[in-house]
């Protein structure tokens, strides 16, 4: 099922009706423990990322240059996480999900108690980062597996929400705490607030860790491919490579932005990423009707026209207002990039549209994903090096053209009129044969 189908009705069915959780879950499910693992672990997560980038920049002295090396390193694992799983295929989904919280601790946990070096914080933060990728994929399989028969898509709204709840209340947590100490007096420079977030962040993650140990183990196996691809395909792949560059500018550099140029510390950071995940739980099913009701390749092309004025104003804003104005200006546009940003979810209709059954759309989706990855670490690798040498007019001018080239390209999808005849692709490698 595509994510804009199991979103909207996800939350239609949330919304429409006063449910117990007997109604979406099977009765032998336990699934309050596998909740409470979500909520835990999202609040750790929006402790954790609510401070990383003001840690980089302030504590670690990462400069723009610095903070694309990190950036390749910390999305290797989502890289190389289709390896990971498909070697880990003997394990259930449940032990790969404990498994996953197992290296995020550990992750979260060197962050608190090792010294602010350049190699030893990265060194933490790609650790955090694999168990994350880890558990992404294997989350929404155990949603799945949890929910009844015809409550798949209420399950997954859920969980989804859960987590969303989690971060927002991280995010929050940031600005109260960087708001007391600097009542205190410590000035934004100083560690101590940090190593608090990073503390708070690891003791949630134990309590994650340790009620995540007592969900019941699955005896369902998941088949698993490392890569598919079908000519039929091709230009969902090249959207891939287009979103996969537009969301790693957005995500390593537009932080920086506001640090580096308009002097945002921790807890202004954290509330944008807050009004940042409200909106998103508001408007991800709104956003679903209108891939619904206006088409896929409506959404694609509106969508990055509307990313080429916000990369603009990232790129030019400074310029053109007074700085207080600019920085209210960026602010705003960090909040609209976000929202443009689950327009992404069209390109998954447009793999539904033309897939010949769901096991291709599975696989198909999961190598996008892959794809978006090898964007991804090569343009954080070129993005800090061109806001180095050339300034961020350069960097968002870069990102605009690409967007310009989305644009163009996602013109060209011919909408099927009804599904395409089944197509040979080329699956690569099974980890069981």
């Amino acid at each position: 099922m595509a994510r804009s189908e199991s979103t909207e009705k996800s939350y239609g069915e949330i919304l429409k009706s006063r449910f117990t959780w007997k109604t979406v879950y099977k009765p032998e499910s336990k699934v309050l423990r596998f909740l409470s693992v979500l909520l835990l672990s999202g609040i750790s997560y929006g402790l954790y990322r609510g401070v990383q980038d003001n840690y980089l920049a302030e504590i670690v002295h990462i400069n723009e240059f610095q903070r694309g090396i990190v950036e390749f390193f910390r999305e290797l694992p989502g890289l190389l996480v289709v390896f990971i799983l498909a070697w880990m295929y003997r394990f259930s989904e449940s032990r790969i999900f404990k498994i996953g919280m197992a290296i995020m601790l550990a992750g979260m946990a060197g962050l608190f108690i090792s010294g602010s070096g350049k190699f030893i914080v990265v060194l933490f933060i790609v650790i955090f980062s694999a168990g994350e990728h880890i558990v992404m994929p294997v989350k929404s399989t155990i949603s799945l597996e949890l929910a009844k028969r015809d409550k798949a898509g209420a399950s997954l709204g859920i969980t989804s929400s859960i987590s969303h709840v989690g971060n927002i209340t991280g995010y929050i947590i940031v600005t109260v705490v960087f708001f007391i100490f600097a009542r205190l007096g410590f000035g934004r420079n100083s560690i101590v607030q940090f190593k608090t977030v990073f503390a708070l962040a690891t003791v949630l993650m134990v309590a994650a860790l340790l009620v995540s140990l007592a969900i019941k183990e699955s005896a369902v196996k998941v088949k698993r491919r490392r890569f598919y691809f079908a000519k039929k395909f091709t230009k969902y792949y090249m959207l891939e490579v287009f979103y996969g560059a537009r969301k790693q500018i957005f995500i390593t550099f537009a932080p920086y932005v506001l640090i580096l140029q308009y002097g945002a510390d921790a807890s202004v950071i954290a509330l944008l990423m807050a009004v940042c995940s409200g909106f998103g739980i508001i408007f991800s099913p709104l956003m679903g009707k209108l891939i619904d009701r206006l088409g896929y390749k409506f959404i694609m092309v509106t969508d990055t026209l509307l990313l080429m004025v916000v990369c603009f104003f990232y790129g030019f804003a400074h310029r053109l207002f007074s700085p207080g104005t600019a920085f209210i200006v960026v602010c705003v546009n960090y909040v609209l990039d976000s929202l443009i940003s689950l327009a992404s979810m069209a390109s998954n209709v447009y793999v539904q549209d033309i897939a010949s059954n769901q096991e291709e759309i599975t696989a198909t989706i999961s190598t996008g994903i892959s794809v978006n990855h090898v964007i991804s670490i090569l343009i954080a690798l070129l993005g800090g090096w061109i806001w180095t040498v050339t300034g961020i007019e350069v960097l968002f001018s870069i990102s605009a053209f690409l967007g310009l080239l989305n644009t163009v390209y996602a013109a060209t999808i011919k909408v099927a009129p009804k599904k395409q005849p089944a197509e040979e692709g080329l699956f690569f490698s099974d980890p069981d044969e």
